[in-house]
């Protein structure tokens, strides 16, 4: 009995020490001082496990499915765009003094090719935290053509994040994604396969939505591989295109929704939330949409303390966006 509890112990402390390992990377700091509380690997013992989280002998999440191929360590620059995601995949969990009971589950963008673990993460967790709301960025798995894998991971992030909800104080959870990651929110809010799964509210920025065969999308060609890998098999490409475009899946059940993007997006047309947005109001599911006249693509929550005086193209729309988010957010509590 000994031995098997001191073999448990060193396992746990293993996986905390990767945990930790993981965060490291002294090459690759966010501009400002704000570490998460915890962070938790979604796969404790890796993809070729199978297995979940399991926690006091209780089965929390499940287990991956599939193995995304991705081995060898992660990689990050210096603007925190994180590579080769894998077997390390995991929450980072930022708690507030003063939490007001919501909590989001972030998605990062980044193509499904990296991770924009500081714009769409860390920078993005102190906003939300400042105002109360709980924190857990996702760094999940990325496919690397994979189809399955995201939507897979944030399911999980959910049924641990709920597991543990009234132990935080948190009432609701939904889920925050910009770009790629919107693509993952929306998707998180359309095909989730129970209440438990099922996000309460999304904040989806700048999200590339519609998938379709024939447009020059990394979302789409990291997720489903390139248009000419499926010549062979055409139908089938249009079918998944279809399938991973959340637009289809809208139902009276998706939650309540707040859009924000830029009219002059080079990386995802303005236009592209369209069909996702004409469904939402056709099944009466309330939604909030902006539209800025500029910005472009990837602003997030990188302002000008983090990118320099003049530095950032959203800065003039930046504090209405700001207010009618954090409007928008205490609504849902």
């Amino acid at each position: 009995m000994k031995k098997t509890i001191t073999i448990a112990f060193l396992l746990a402390s293993a996986l905390t020490a990767r945990a930790q390992y993981v965060e490291s990377c002294p090459e690759c700091q966010p501009k400002i001082d704000f570490k998460p509380s915890k962070t938790v690997l979604l796969y404790p013992e890796g993809q070729a496990a199978g297995k979940g989280i399991v926690e006091n002998g209780v089965q929390i999440t499940n287990g991956p499915k599939e193995d995304n191929g991705l081995r060898g360590p992660e990689t990050c620059s210096a603007s925190g765009s994180r590579k080769n995601v894998g077997d390390d995949a995991r929450m980072d969990f930022y708690f507030p003094e003063k939490p007001n009971g919501l909590m989001v589950i972030m998605t990062p963008g980044g193509g499904y090719q990296h991770l924009s673990t500081f714009n769409e993460g860390v920078y993005g967790s102190k906003w939300l935290t400042d105002r109360g709301v709980t924190v857990a960025v996702l760094k999940y798995r990325l496919p690397n053509h994979h189809h399955t894998i995201p939507l897979d991971d944030v399911q999980n992030a959910f049924r641990y994040c709920r597991y543990h909800a009234a132990e935080w104080g948190i009432n609701k959870i939904g889920v925050m994604g910009g770009s790629a990651g919107g693509h993952l929110a929306s998707s998180a809010s359309t095909m989730w396969v129970d209440e438990i799964t099922r996000p309460d509210f999304a904040v989806l920025i700048y999200p590339r939505i519609t998938l379709r065969r024939g447009e020059n999308c990394d979302t789409k060609d990291w997720l489903l591989n390139t248009d000419e890998s499926w010549n062979d098999n055409v139908d089938e490409h249009m079918r998944l295109c279809a399938y991973y475009s959340p637009d289809t899946h809208v139902s009276p059940e998706t939650p309540p929704t707040y859009i924000v993007l830029s009219a002059d997006d080079k990386s995802v047309p303005a236009t592209n939330h369209l069909p996702y947005y004409t469904r939402l109001v056709e099944c009466k599911v309330p939604v909030e949409v902006h539209v800025y006249p500029s910005g472009g693509h990837g602003w997030g929550f990188s302002d000008e303390s983090i990118k320099g005086p003049g530095k950032d193209k959203f800065a003039r729309w930046r504090p209405d966006f700001e207010a009618t988010l954090e409007a928008w957010l205490m609504r849902m509590l």
